[in-house]
């Protein structure tokens, strides 16, 4: 059996004051901030501060709820149980969503390379036959060898490089997450105007029906002379403008159901059966509180912002892999060998060939490529931390806009179920007085009166929708709903679907527990499970 060579045993002594002398030599890190990281060259990472406020602007509205309640299934609150079963179709069958979950093989796939990296990085086995002329002596020479080289990490390259490569796959994730919730509230939000459009379109079929009616009679009063031909002209107009109105909202139902299925993951077809299914279902109806937490809440519930600091805290490890080039890449390698003129002798102690040795590389002349390098990895970490900090920015201000939009067109959807109602008195006073031809009932003014009735009709249907909407954009912005794939969304009213739509994307197994701060936390490897994805890492 082969053994090294010995050598001096090393004075250990001697090898940190050697170690010492090459750090303080680069004059980038000193020995105690090398120490302290860990014996890695460069700086640890802290996380950002983000701008964030105390309170939102609405906080003392009463319809404002500032607990800290469960968003993991905030759809439920529509106590609607088509868009639960959507909602769960959707998560099982969308194809941006199982596009987001390759992202995170291929992450799991880049952070298995990095510790690869950690170990010897070259391990080879070689050999080979070769005829010999020399001199009209003809002979055979066969080799066969082992080969090994190890850059050690006694600067922090590589494990920096794996801590780079989690933060990444976490970031992946994240990633997985806001496309999840982005796609519930998409999901959400095309029912919601599917269903508004729809109502619009019941309300433009009964304004319709009416003016039907009111041309019938003129028609009818104009073979007897009592009313003129200008009369019959402009309730034949006022028709043909409702009918055309209802072809284009019937554009607009159809534009969005093949949204809705191309975010079901199906190719575009009718959803008329699917969406009577459960009868003739109105807007779904807001609840009259929203539940908002605290706006600090933002940076551990958005999966997107959870997802840029990771990408901030890889970045930071890319800045002390840039600095290791400012130091000595030291290597060991060694060698294991046979070399014989037969195959039959190969392998036998007279033709072994070993070696073993250290050495080490400076690249002493390149400390501009080098200084710049380490500049460019210091750029893109501030420009990461800028953007982080400017979407906890925006966070807000979309979580605002919603809670505003909900406050605001709840009570202006109020306001125009008033106004409908009081056109509905004038217009029945005014066709009563037409019908008898009282002085003053000229069709004119019945035909404004219905007109307004329309217009009045069609705004309240479009606010009653604007505010399920702004319900939606607000939970969205809160980052509710990635929860899903942890563990079943709770029955708070009962109304659950039955229909379980097991969801098509890689089998990724585990079970993942949000963290209470931004920085997620990683499990053991589960093992494969045909149930739904739990943690994406691993």
């Amino acid at each position: 059996m082969w053994t090294p060579p010995k050598t001096p045993s090393a004075n250990p002594s001697l090898s940190l004051a050697l170690l010492a002398m090459i750090v303080a030599a680069s004059g980038c890190t000193s020995v105690g901030t090398y120490v302290r990281n860990g014996w890695k060259v460069g700086e640890n990472y802290a996380r950002p501060a983000a701008p964030v406020a105390t309170q939102w602007i609405d906080s003392d509205d009463a319809r404002v709820d500032q607990s800290s309640d469960d968003l993991s299934g905030w759809w439920t609150v529509f106590q609607d149980p088509l868009l639960n079963a959507l909602i769960e179709e959707a998560y099982g069958q969308n194809l941006t969503l199982r596009e987001a979950g390759f992202r995170i093989l291929s992450a799991r796939a880049q952070l298995g390379i990095a510790r690869g990296n950690s170990l010897p990085q070259l391990q080879t086995a070689d050999g080979g036959y070769t005829r010999i002329n020399s001199g009209n002596t003809f002979f055979d020479r066969w080799d066969f060898g082992f080969n090994l080289a190890w850059e050690l990490d006694f600067w922090g390259r590589y494990r920096r490089a794996i801590a780079a490569g989690e933060a990444t796959l976490d970031a992946s994730v994240e990633n997985y997450d806001q496309v999840l919730v982005t796609l519930l509230g998409d999901v959400a939000s095309a029912y919601i105007q599917i269903r508004t459009t729809e109502e619009r379109i019941r309300l433009a079929d009964n304004t319709v029906r009416i003016q039907k009616d009111v041309l019938t009679f003129i028609r009818q009063r104009r073979e007897l002379g009592a009313v003129a031909d200008l009369d019959r002209a402009q309730a034949e107009s006022n028709l043909k403008q409702s009918e055309a109105q209802i072809r284009d909202l019937e554009i607009t139902l159809r534009v969005l159901q093949n949204q809705l299925c191309i975010l079901l993951g199906t190719p575009p077809e009718r959803l008329t059966t699917l969406l009577a299914s459960i009868g003739e279902q109105d807007i779904p109806k807001a609840p009259e509180t929203v539940v908002v937490g605290i706006p600090a809440e933002l940076l551990a519930r958005r999966p997107d912002l959870r997802g840029l600091e990771r990408q901030v805290a890889a970045q930071a490890e890319r800045i002390g892999i840039a600095k290791t080039d400012w130091y000595p890449a030291i290597t060991l390698s060694g060698n294991l060998g046979w070399q014989a003129n037969s195959l039959s002798n190969l392998f036998t102690p007279q033709t072994q060939i070993s070696s073993v040795g250290a050495g080490f590389q400076w690249p002493l002349l390149n400390y501009g490529r080098i200084l710049n390098n380490v500049r460019l990895q210091e750029a893109e970490f501030q420009r990461l931390v800028a953007v982080y900090q400017n979407s906890a920015l925006q966070a807000a201000v979309e979580a605002e806009n919603g809670i505003v939009t909900f406050l605001e067109q709840t009570e202006r959807a109020r306001t125009l179920e008033e106004s409908v109602d009081a056109a509905f008195i004038a217009l029945g006073v005014m066709v009563k007085q037409y019908e008898v031809g009282l002085a003053g009932s000229d069709f004119n003014r019945y035909a404004t009166i219905l007109q307004s009735l329309l217009q009045q009709q069609d705004l309240w249907a479009q606010s009653r929708g604007q505010t399920a909407q702004g319900l939606v954009d607000t939970y969205r912005a809160l980052g509710g709903g990635w929860q899903i794939r942890i563990a079943p969304v709770p029955d708070k009213q009962g109304i659950l679907s039955t229909r379980r739509v097991e969801p098509v994307q890689p089998e990724l197994g585990g079970e993942r527990v949000p963290p209470a701060e931004p920085q997620p936390q990683r499990l053991p490897e589960p093992a494969p499970s045909p149930t739904p994805p739990r943690d994406l890492r691993k």
